[in-house]
């Protein structure tokens, strides 16, 4: 198949997306003096940039590749709620899945840009787990979305934030399986060993390092010892470890690999592991070979490194890149 075909078999799936949502606010300015107050720059304010970030990055990605992102999650009944809410329709994502709670407040990441370079970030947020009642609610509307529409696969994207709680992942795990939908995870720390089946669990080094009884390299011998531990404990069937720079092991019982990636300008690495959890659950999820899956998740992930800010896949320059490793590897 060539680049293009291989892309259009990733378009019109329905995914749904259920996790922790947040706006990645950019103060963007120039730095020319340092503060008489005290030794930090001055930065002169040019614009503010609001971008969709976390779980809505994911959807942005999902939408990039021509498939249907459905977005479920709870922000805060505030004006960030608001402005997060309202960004939605302009960026093709249904906001019908999308709660509002007066126990939250919307998680906001400010990042303070000078001459392009980040020099501070400020977090708002809340990290409490749902309450009960939210809980019931974004369960219930969920299930409805689950059953309402074509959904192929179901990614669930942690940032320990609180919307995927325990009750929140059990039920929602289970409900992808009844109706054999795929699921994929990409995990965070607190709930690193609560998606017991999920189809795909795709941790990065730190995460498998800071969860694992043992020291894990990225290296060949020591990651087949990490996704045995992790299928042991998960019972996934594939597992896929994202090794930054060194590319993506992948494994899924019957065969195990390495894949490494090319080099790149990195810019900025925020949201790189939305942009690979998107394109991997597509291609799964499309029926697609375990060698195209890994090419395409370096590929993507290494794409949206180049730029600042978190941004989603440029499908036309991911379809080129693919148009060349094909020429490399057939």
């Amino acid at each position: 198949m060539s680049a293009r075909e291989i892309l259009q078999k990733l378009e019109n799936q329905h995914v749904l997306i259920i996790g922790d949502v947040m706006l990645d606010r950019y103060l963007m300015g120039s730095v020319s003096r340092i503060s008489p107050e005290a030794p930090v720059p001055v930065v002169l304010h040019h614009r503010t940039d609001d971008r969709l970030g976390g779980a809505a990055n994911v959807a942005l990605n999902i939408r990039a590749l021509g498939a249907v992102p459905i977005l479920c999650s709870i922000v805060g009944d505030d004006a960030d709620g608001t402005a997060l809410t309202e960004m939605l329709p302009d960026a093709g994502i249904r906001a019908d899945g999308l709660l509002r709670s007066p126990d939250r407040k919307t998680t906001v990441k400010t990042r303070v840009l000078g001459n392009n370079q980040q020099m501070l970030r400020i977090d708002s947020e809340d990290v409490h787990d749902l309450r009960a009642e939210d809980e019931r609610r974004l369960i219930e509307r969920t299930t409805a979305l689950l059953d309402d529409l074509p959904v192929r696969a179901v990614i669930f994207q942690d940032y320990n934030k609180g919307v995927l709680t325990p009750t929140v992942i059990r039920t929602l795990l289970e409900k992808a399986r009844q109706r054999g939908i795929l699921s994929a995870v990409d995990p965070k720390k607190a709930n690193f060993f609560a998606y017991e089946g999920a189809t795909l669990f795709k941790p990065n080094l730190k995460e498998i390092r800071d969860s694992a009884p043992f020291l894990v390299k990225p290296e060949v011998e020591s990651l087949q010892q990490a996704a045995t531990f992790l299928r042991k404990n998960l019972q996934s069937k594939t597992i896929m470890i994202t090794l930054s720079e060194k590319g993506l092991f992948l494994d899924d019982e019957s065969s195990s690999r390495l894949h490494p990636t090319v080099p790149r300008n990195v810019a900025d690495v925020s949201g790189a592991g939305d942009t690979v959890i998107s394109i991997a659950t597509l291609g799964f999820a499309a029926g697609l070979d375990n060698n195209t899956v890994a090419a395409l998740s370096n590929l993507a992930g290494g794409q949206v490194c180049e730029y600042p800010g978190v941004v989603p896949v440029r499908r036309d320059v991911l379809e080129a890149e693919l148009d060349h490793w094909l020429q490399q590897h057939t």
